[in-house]
């Protein structure tokens, strides 16, 4: 019986693999107390932010039978995105966007989530079971289930960490009724490196392995709704989706192959290196023709020109003054309050003109308070 078992898992690998999957291990369907402990003092601490989803479903998210019952192992899966140029090309580029790796290709929840159904389906058609997958859509903690299931482990940076990998894998879960022998765990290699807590911008890893997402770019941009706070601009520089600083550091990359990648994941020329003046002039259907496919159609138009936004006012690009002027007539009062703090920080006169025109007559009181606490660059208020 034990043979049998042994002889499915591999077969399984098998065919995982075939399926792109670059990393394979079985996990039991529990979870180890401390990640339990961390995620509810993660959460008691508001270092969630506002994903308010965290909360809401914590008591699922802590075990895998509390999401569904019966549950016997989970089978993780990573595919590599490794990427083939320095995430780190772009930061002298300041009127270029900076988007995180894995948004530069095909959106990986529809990749990922192609292979898990192909490879479940296998599954059962092997053996008598009941699978669910699952890729970063559901309260599953795929990152201490990938350690438990031996892939690596989570590194200073809450992300998994590979041994082959680096940092640079999507994880997908399939839950199943079938007891299978459980992989080896992972085995934490960080060490003394503090790499990616040094790299990091916003300073939003208050200590190791911990990580309070108000303050993280990728937070910032993606899952935050309402204005960049201010005491983060300057430091998001030219990120405008997503933020890899803390993953491209890692220095266990170097074993990273990115001949290993789903091309599926292959960056889009349009994608690699956007100009900020390109995607300050988007309309709403501009950005879903620029974005279709992309896990960033999800974040909208609005949401897009504003990060971009505060990335033209880091520039120092003149150039760029005429697009962000335009913005203070958007419909969006996020996007005018963006585009006030932006023109602030490239153009000190026309900011003045401007909020003489405009200041008596928007109506917003987040827009009115952005006129009236913004400090044009080069000028020391009193």
């Amino acid at each position: 019986m034990a043979d049998d078992k042994l002889r499915l898992t591999k077969s399984l690998e098998n065919r995982a693999r075939e399926e792109g999957f670059a990393a394979f291990g079985i996990a039991p369907a529990v979870l180890a107390p401390v990640t339990v402990k961390r995620l509810q003092d993660w959460i008691a601490n508001g270092q969630h932010g506002d994903m308010i989803w965290m909360e809401n479903r914590a008591e699922q998210r802590a075990s895998p039978t509390g999401l569904w019952p019966d549950v016997q192992s989970v089978i993780m899966l990573g595919m590599s995105y490794a990427p083939a140029r320095d995430p780190f090309a772009l930061e002298q580029v300041p009127d270029h966007g900076r988007i995180s790796v894995y948004a530069q290709g095909k959106d990986y929840h529809d990749v990922v989530k192609g292979a898990l159904k192909r490879t479940a389906r296998w599954l059962v058609e092997q053996v008598d079971c009941a699978v669910k997958v699952f890729v970063d859509t559901a309260p599953v903690m795929e990152k201490p289930l990938a350690e438990a299931a031996g892939l690596g482990w989570q590194g200073k940076h809450t992300n998994l960490v590979s041994q082959d990998h680096g940092s640079w894998l999507f994880l997908g879960a399939i839950y199943t009724t079938l007891d299978l022998a459980s992989s080896t765990g992972g085995t934490d290699r960080c060490g003394s490196c503090s790499a990616c807590q040094d790299i990091c911008p916003t300073n939003a890893f208050p200590e190791p392995y911990r990580l309070d997402a108000k303050a993280c770019i990728s937070y910032l941009t993606i899952e935050s709704k309402g204005p960049i706070p201010m005491e983060y601009r300057k430091a998001m520089g030219n990120h405008i989706y997503g933020c890899d600083d803390c993953l491209a550091v890692c220095p266990w990359n170097k074993f990273a192959q990115s001949a290993a990648a789903n091309k599926a994941f292959l960056p889009r020329a349009e994608l690699a290196a956007p100009a900020l003046a390109d995607l300050l002039a988007m309309d709403d259907a501009g950005f879903r023709q620029i974005f279709s496919g992309s896990p960033i159609k999800r974040s909208g138009r609005n949401r897009m020109v504003r990060n971009c936004l505060i990335a033209a006012g880091n520039s120092q690009d003149r150039l760029l003054v005429p697009a962000v002027t335009a913005l203070l007539d958007d419909e969006d009062s996020v996007v005018r309050g963006s585009a006030v703090w932006a023109l602030s920080q490239l153009d000190p006169d026309q900011f003045d003109r401007e909020k003489q025109a405009r200041l008596s007559r928007e109506d917003e009181e987040t827009v009115r308070s952005e006129w009236q606490v913004a400090q044009p660059s080069g000028r020391v208020m009193r």
